[in-house]
């Protein structure tokens, strides 16, 4: 009969409170020259984290959270540059490895002050991993959106 397909969200929601700030100006190469895919940054100013999108957690290692959508594209959301030596401490989650998460969702807390002690930077970045795989992901952001969970923007396979 009639085939009626589910519309795929393709949503993107603000991971934490802060500025959003383009790729190019993270003081880390890795990020800055898209080596682990492109995106963007927050220059955070709270410390709720969100679900970035809907989709499933692959990964979860206290400075990062890698997701995977319905539709296959993948992101890591990274806390903080070098916080991987602070070996999760400032961070704490709600969430699991498998777990099934909606975009804007509540799904941890990071102390940026022991981050700030530890003499590290809290820029915090969202990478399309998938575009490491050869895939092709476009995305657009609203730069004015400065409130973790809102809805920031959109991102696709073209």
């Amino acid at each position: 009969m009639f085939g009626f397909r589910k519309k795929k969200e393709k949503n993107l929601y603000m991971p934490v409170a802060g500025e959003i700030v383009e790729l190019a100006e993270v003081d880390d190469p890795v990020f800055s020259q898209k080596m682990m895919g492109d995106g963007f940054a927050v220059e955070p100013s709270g410390e709720i984290i969100f679900a970035p999108l809907s989709g499933t957690i692959m990964a979860l290692q206290g400075h990062a959270v890698g997701f995977k959508r319905e539709d296959g594209l993948e992101c890591l959301l990274h806390l903080g540059l070098d916080t991987v030596s602070l070996e999760g401490e400032p961070f704490s989650y709600n969430i699991a490895e498998g777990d099934v998460v909606t975009g804007g969702q509540e799904i941890g807390r990071v102390d940026w002050k022991k981050v700030e002690d530890a003499g590290l930077k809290k820029t915090s970045m969202l990478v399309f991993t998938s575009m490491t795989m050869g895939k092709q992901v476009s995305f657009s952001v609203n730069q004015a959106i400065k409130s973790a969970g809102e809805l920031v923007g959109h991102a696709e396979f073209i």
